[in-house]
């Protein structure tokens, strides 16, 4: 009989937090950081105990990104475009 295994919560997590720093702006950010920690957790769970989920901190890790960076060149772009206008 085949042993099934669960799946690891902080995959579940991590997916979620990731698809979450897509939709929410500038909270996003905040999200993309607690995911970053969730992510590394899951994987090392994953890698230790044989769980399933690597796929979803895999998704996860990258929802984060694609939700993380654009809002990190917002945050540039406006701190950019108050301290041209404070020099002028």
């Amino acid at each position: 009989m085949v042993e099934k295994t669960q799946t690891n919560s902080n995959s579940v997590i991590s997916i979620t937090l990731g698809i979450l720093s897509i939709l929410i702006p500038m909270i996003g950010i905040i999200l993309g950081v607690i995911w970053f920690v969730f992510a590394r957790i899951a994987l090392k769970e994953i890698r230790n105990t044989n769980d399933n989920g690597r796929g979803l901190a895999t998704a996860g890790l990258i929802c984060s990104v694609v939700g993380v960076v654009p809002q990190l060149f917002r945050v540039l772009g406006f701190a950019l475009f108050f301290c041209f206008i404070l020099i002028l």
